[in-house]
């Protein structure tokens, strides 16, 4: 876990937020925070790694939304044409939902990376 090594200060960040996002509602920025805090060097660094904590942290979300969105095209298929029309706009729905929860995930992470990067270097807390 050296400074600037950003794939595992990126892991770290994207577990802590993925276990903090199950029972905060800011979980995400605690994730990048850690992430940014741990890379060092200046403030585009500590947003990068953010973003790449952001982005790992969703990769349970995308196994999640395709189960559940499955569901949804199971419940399609077996109840004709409403069933259809049904299953359409909750896919529809479902994919609303998760392109907003990405830009929820990865924004708050990389934030909390730019100010994970700002404790580090510019407060007394960092020292």
């Amino acid at each position: 876990m050296a400074q600037g090594d950003t794939l595992v200060n990126a892991l770290i960040g994207a577990a802590v937020g993925t276990v903090a996002g199950a029972v905060l509602p800011l979980g995400p920025l605690l994730g990048g925070l850690t992430a940014g805090y741990l890379e060092g060097g200046d403030r585009s660094d500590g947003l990068r790694v953010g973003l790449y904590a952001g982005l790992i942290a969703l990769i349970p979300l995308g196994l999640g939304g395709f189960v559940v969105g499955s569901l949804f095209g199971l419940f399609a298929i077996g109840a004709g044409p409403d069933g259809l029309a049904f299953g359409a706009i909750g896919i529809a729905f479902m994919l609303l939902v998760f392109l907003l929860y990405v830009a929820y995930v990865v924004g708050l992470s990389a934030v909390g990376g730019w100010i994970g990067n700002y404790v580090k270097y510019d407060t007394e807390l960092g020292s």
